[in-house]
């Protein structure tokens, strides 16, 4: 690895160690020439992955999209930024994990829309409000009211014990 401060191309690690997703490796590395420290970071090459739209075009799986869907929809929502970047980590780890070379964008919004379910209730009504493209109140009362069925599931599992 090419040092970032004199440019020799020799340097050597001295320190590896995972993200906390896992996904990438933190290495601290020193010039063999001009002695200073710098930190890189190495992460798997994926495989192209494209993603099939609603109207049939195909572009590249880019998670910096997953990333600013799901910022629009926390916003002035109690969701770290660690929250987030769990969230887009997940969806791609499932994403790439799939064997076709091609996902549409509604597996992939389902995914998202799973994990916000989980994290903020408002936040997973905005993305869905979006992703869906609701047509007419009925529908958007349809998705309320079944997360407000699965919310009540849940509590009276809680309550039984």
């Amino acid at each position: 690895m090419r040092c970032m401060y004199c440019s020799h191309p020799d340097s050597r690690v001295v320190d590896s160690r995972p993200t906390e997703d896992g996904v990438v490796i933190r290495r601290r590395r020193e010039c063999e020439q001009c002695g200073r420290r710098f930190t890189t970071y190495e992460k798997v090459e994926m495989a192209p992955l494209l993603v099939v739209k609603k109207d049939g075009r195909r572009e590249m799986f880019d998670p910096e999209k997953i990333r600013q869907g799901v910022v629009k929809s926390c916003e002035k929502r109690p969701v770290s930024a660690r929250q987030i970047d769990e969230i887009v980590s997940q969806v791609e780890t499932r994403v790439f994990a799939n064997l076709d070379r091609e996902i549409s964008t509604q597996t992939i919004g389902e995914l998202v829309m799973n994990h916000l379910r989980d994290i903020d209730e408002v936040a997973y009504i905005r993305f869905a409000c979006v992703y869906r493209n609701f047509g007419d109140i009925h529908s958007f009362m349809d998705v309320l009211n079944h997360l407000l069925e699965s919310r009540d599931v849940v509590s009276s599992k809680t309550d039984n014990g």
